[in-house]
């Protein structure tokens, strides 16, 4: 990712051609493929099961802070320079400075493998497959991504609907990752769920409600509120799966199994956003977001009726991994 960004501040210096800007954003595509499920794996080889929410809760944190601030730095970078070229020289900058950091991350030792490398392929899915609390949790959360997301709508809200123009936009675009920030520091301080999995179902009829709301708003203050809402009940989410993940797993398998759950959350997002305009081109965007909402909420029952041991899982700091 660091030479990639690189690579974007020398097209931007010399005005490159718009083919290596395509070629460069395929290998920051292809570096996040492995850097994303690297971070899951990482955690569990420093930590202790009691700590993962509560570092997981760290993590979501900093990652929403960086989604608000670092948009807003580079934008003044090039509001500054007349170019993006400094932008991504403070990228390249931030990367290499990250790898320095994990240099100094101690040495573990890989899993012993026992499997035989034509299995190994499909262990990760042998794995989901065998253990269903894990199972409706991300399947929970593509569905419900799938159909309640809004955000590839908000520019036509922003200027057709809401009538807020550019400077609008930017607020609605800011105010579920400041939702979610803010939760997300919430959830540091809170003691373990006792029953996550109920938790889980809950923020996910949070999330879908607000989604509703937003779609049907006319006021601008309202919908800033249901998107800083949606970021909340996100942050939840995301928290309880990815501890879920970590406690569940076990170490030979970590790397599969996350692969597994961050293509899920990619294939959601990116399907997502081509299933609002889909249906915003064919219903109007208010049906598209409303009723996008209204079928998270009958994915929640239909998750909810499919795997009733989701409701009664007990809390994650208890749970230990599968070996099996």
């Amino acid at each position: 990712m660091g030479l990639a960004a690189l690579g974007l501040a020398l097209v931007s210096a010399v005005r490159g051609p718009i083919g290596a800007i395509y070629v460069l954003l395929a290998l920051i595509g292809a570096a996040r493929a492995f850097a994303s499920p690297s971070v899951s794996t990482v955690l569990p080889q420093l930590l202790r099961p009691d700590q993962f929410a509560n570092a997981n809760s760290w993590l979501a944190t900093i990652f929403q802070l960086a989604s608000v601030t670092g948009p807003a730095i580079g934008g003044w970078l090039i509001a500054l320079r007349g170019t993006a070229t400094a932008a991504f020289v403070f990228a390249t900058a931030g990367q290499l400075l990250f790898v320095v950091l994990l240099l100094r991350l101690p040495a573990r030792p890989p899993a012993r493998q026992t499997t035989t490398s034509s299995r190994d392929l499909f262990a990760g899915f042998a794995f989901i497959r065998r253990h269903p609390v894990f199972l409706a949790a991300i399947t929970l959360d593509l569905f419900a991504v799938l159909f309640g997301g809004a955000v590839a709508l908000l520019p036509i809200f922003a200027k057709d609907i809401l009538g807020v123009g550019a400077f609008g936009l930017g607020w609605l675009r800011a105010a579920p990752a400041l939702g979610a920030m803010s939760m997300a520091l919430i959830t540091t301080r809170l003691p373990p769920w006792k029953r996550p999995g109920r938790a889980l179902l809950l923020t996910v009829v949070g999330f879908a409600l607000a989604t509703i709301g937003f779609g049907l708003s006319r006021s601008m203050a309202l919908s800033l509120l249901c998107l800083f809402l949606t970021g909340v009940f996100d942050a939840v989410s995301v928290v309880i799966r990815l501890t879920l993940e970590q406690v569940l797993t076990p170490d030979a398998l970590r790397g599969r199994v996350s692969s597994i759950h961050y293509v899920f959350i990619g294939f959601s997002n990116e399907l997502g956003g081509f299933e609002s305009g889909a249906t915003a081109a064919l219903l109007g965007p208010v049906v598209s977001v409303a009723g996008g909402g209204v079928a998270a909420l009958v994915v929640v029952a239909l998750v909810a009726l499919a795997w009733p041991e989701l409701a009664r899982l007990g809390p994650l700091d208890t749970l230990r991994p599968f070996e099996s």
